[in-house]
């Protein structure tokens, strides 16, 4: 498939653009998110959460590796992997990204055998202070619509 680049110039676009991915979810969906430290992954998840419907705070999940945000039209598992001694430490992902609501992981390349084949891998490049590029490459066709949509949207550049 295909991959494409979206460019945000400031957090409130980067945040609007994951909201607008966020109306497009259903149950069972999992995005992963890669970027160096700043780059904005939560910045973005927290755009996910707000267009879920979730008014609960969104913070990095850094220390606790899962957190669970419901409330909305679907719950939110926002994971932070980083932190893993051993990829093939079972934590019940599957019960996360075959469950009722959208997965978040960051760092996802630590787990990359555990990940479901059909997936948004999204890559948050730190361009300068202000603007980001996200580099989205869709797994399945349901995520290659979200994508083809978005660059319908104004969200490509």
């Amino acid at each position: 498939m295909e991959s494409y680049i979206f460019r945000t110039n400031n957090a409130e676009e980067t945040r609007n653009l994951a909201k607008s991915i966020a109306e497009k979810l259903t149950s069972g969906s999992v995005l992963t998110l890669e970027g160096d430290l700043g780059a904005g992954k939560t910045t973005f998840t927290k755009g996910l959460a707000l267009g879920l419907g979730i008014k609960r705070n969104v913070n990095s999940p850094t220390f606790t590796i899962i957190k669970e945000y419901k409330g909305g039209r679907l719950p939110l598992y926002h994971m932070d992997v980083y932190r893993l001694e051993d990829e093939a430490e079972d934590l019940g992902f599957d019960e996360y990204f075959q469950g009722d609501g959208v997965t978040v992981v960051e760092w996802a390349h630590l787990i990359e055998s555990q990940l479901p084949l059909e997936r948004i891998d999204i890559s948050i490049k730190y361009i300068d202070e202000t603007n980001r590029e996200l580099m989205m490459t869709p797994h399945g066709k349901f995520y290659d619509e979200i994508c083809k949509e978005l660059k319908n949207e104004s969200f490509s550049h």
